[in-house]
């Protein structure tokens, strides 16, 4: 008999699918791919078992440390998502949009940025042959390129049903503001980051800096810290959209209490939980590419430093605002903040 987790990623699906519909009519009960080779290999051409179903079958055995830590990752997201949410919209076509689709394996893949996402693309082009296989041989243009990996909402309601029921979904996050630090630096404190400067850090500028330099005004390229934080902190800049996706919050670009993911990968122990997904996926002799030496501590203590000399009145606010991330993917409070 199918586990609760199993059951639930099945009627997850089922109710995705009467969404994207939009038919009154609730769709007829879908059974859990792993019950069907037929299905579960299809795309496969039951050669092997697929990535969700040996998923499967690691949860029915005894279970190495590392898929016993996957195995709670996925029941403490369950519960965080029971506990602390309620009422939510219905998901649409465009929420679906960072969900990349890799038919050949059987995987899905929502993409956070700033946590190892450009990798992660590499690798995915690599495993359909891209880059002589070898993911670091993929320049970073290259594997954000549009169209290069599909997406999710690129397909028809019926589509995305099946591969939401079928396929392996996986996702890997980064504790918040550890995050938003290396956005801040990547796209707004560095020379490559002109673009994002010109676009966002102009408005920063014009919005929240008293007279402004015309130099700043024209390129925003010496955006504060502090200004960057008031920016997303500000009440305008939530009623002009969604936030972009290097600094919006991980659990609205992948919707993790409306989807089931499989596999809960963090950044904090890449290396192994990238490995885990890869051995899933059939492709252990696969090497993820490593950050260099030192890049984790020195990403941390950049963060510590950056947040030192925000006011503890801006961090609880911001912290109020990325709550639901720290909340449902177990992060706890970082200790340089102060918020009491």
């Amino acid at each position: 008999m199918a586990s609760p987790c199993w059951r639930r990623r099945a009627l997850a699906a089922a109710c995705l699918g009467s969404v994207l519909l939009l038919l009154g009519a609730a769709l007829r009960a879908l059974r859990p791919a792993f019950e069907s080779n037929a299905v579960g290999t299809s795309w496969l051409g039951g050669k092997r078992r697929s990535p969700l179903q040996t998923l499967y079958d690691l949860d029915q055995g005894p279970r190495s440390a590392l898929a016993e830590v996957h195995r709670q990752r996925r029941e403490l997201l369950h519960r965080a998502c029971s506990r602390h949410t309620r009422r939510q919209r219905l998901l649409r076509p465009e929420d679906l949009r960072h969900v990349l689709v890799d038919d050949a394996r059987g995987l899905l893949y929502c993409y956070v940025p700033k946590v190892a996402c450009t990798n992660w693309k590499r690798v995915l082009l690599a495993l359909n042959g891209r880059g002589s296989g070898d993911p670091r041989a993929i320049p970073a243009p290259d594997a954000h390129a549009p169209g290069r990996l599909p997406s999710l909402a690129d397909f028809s309601p019926a589509e995305v049903n099946r591969r939401l029921r079928t396929y392996l979904a996986f996702l890997f996050v980064r504790e918040p503001f550890e995050r938003l630090a290396s956005a801040y630096r990547n796209k707004l404190q560095r020379p490559w980051g002109a673009a994002f400067q010109r676009r966002f850090g102009t408005d920063i500028v014009r919005r929240l800096r008293p007279h402004p330099s015309p130099d700043a005004l024209a390129r925003g390229h010496d955006v504060r810290f502090a200004e960057f934080l008031a920016y997303l902190l500000d009440p305008r800049t939530r009623r002009e959209g969604p936030l972009n996706e290097h600094w919006e919050r991980a659990h609205a670009l992948c919707h993790p209490c409306r989807l089931r993911y499989d596999v809960v990968g963090k950044f904090e122990t890449l290396a192994e939980d990238a490995a885990f997904v890869l051995g899933l996926a059939g492709a252990p002799g696969l090497r993820f590419p490593e950050p260099p030496p030192g890049a984790r501590a020195a990403a941390r203590d950049r963060a510590e430093r950056l947040f030192r000399d925000i006011s503890p009145f801006y961090q609880r606010r911001l912290f109020g605002l990325y709550k639901m991330d720290f909340l449902l993917f177990n992060y706890s409070v970082p200790s340089y903040l102060r918020l009491r």
